[in-house]
């Protein structure tokens, strides 16, 4: 599996949360719950979705049909079968993570030689697989590129679709087949993309973190709400600062 590296260098923070305050109510409750609801039809009309085996013949039609429709990186079909292709995969990732610093790669257990920062945001990574190559092995390559140490079962890889103006995401399995996936849905970003992101809180494997990680995390949230609460009291400030120079306007005008 073979890549080339469409992001550019540098740290990266993470998406700024909206600063407008939230106040929740029973409507505001009752829409949260109907999008609940519609997301988990859309999940299950995904699964009605998932694409059926296809015979020798088949492939070898969707695949010219796949390379009439791109002007490079097309597929190719070998002699056993197997075809190979490319893949786009985006990161969209909320926490640091764990990398190799300048150091040799012998002595990456050292967790000295060790250092934690942001991905760029919407890196993108191309990558240069088979119809064998399984979502975990496309997850262990990313993570291999970019140096990262942290255990693959921290992260997932998803797959993004559009319907109804709608952007899902539903998690692939370890085992499915991305570029399979990518030949029936076609070169069209706007049908399928994939995604690399963390994976969901139900399904994370907090053992699998270390403890100096953990700790991080912590140190990293606590600056997080620091931040936050900077925020939500200047906002306050200006707020109250408004409000009174509104009072004082009324109490000078007559009554």
């Amino acid at each position: 599996m073979t890549g080339s590296n469409s992001m550019s260098s540098g740290y990266c923070s993470q998406d700024e949360d909206n600063d407008d305050f939230a106040f929740f109510t029973a409507k505001t409750t009752f829409f949260q719950q109907a999008q609940g609801k519609q997301a988990h039809k859309n999940a299950a009309k995904e699964e009605e979705e998932r694409p059926k085996s296809l015979s020798d013949q088949e492939i070898r039609a969707k695949i010219q049909e796949y390379n009439a429709q791109v002007t490079e990186n097309g597929m190719k079909l070998g002699d056993d079968g197997i075809y190979t292709g490319f893949i786009k995969v985006h990161l969209k990732l909320r926490r640091p993570v764990t990398v190799l610093g300048t150091r040799p790669e012998a002595e990456a257990e050292d967790p000295e030689r060790r250092t934690s920062f942001y991905l760029p945001s919407n890196a993108v990574k191309q990558l240069h697989i088979s119809s064998s190559t399984t979502a975990g092995e496309v997850i262990q390559g990313l993570l291999n590129k970019f140096m990262v140490l942290d255990n693959p079962r921290k992260f997932a890889l998803y797959r993004q679709t559009h319907h109804d103006g709608q952007d899902l995401f539903q998690k692939l399995t370890i085992s499915e087949q991305p570029l399979r996936l990518r030949l029936l849905a076609g070169p069209d970003p706007e049908c399928l993309t994939f995604v690399l992101k963390e994976n969901e809180t139900g399904d994370v494997e907090w053992h699998a973190f270390s403890v100096p990680e953990l700790q991080n995390f912590l140190t990293i949230l606590e600056k997080e709400e620091c931040e936050r609460v900077k925020q939500v009291e200047k906002r306050y400030m200006l707020y109250r600062q408004r409000l009174q120079e509104a009072l004082q306007e009324a109490q000078g005008k007559p009554g």
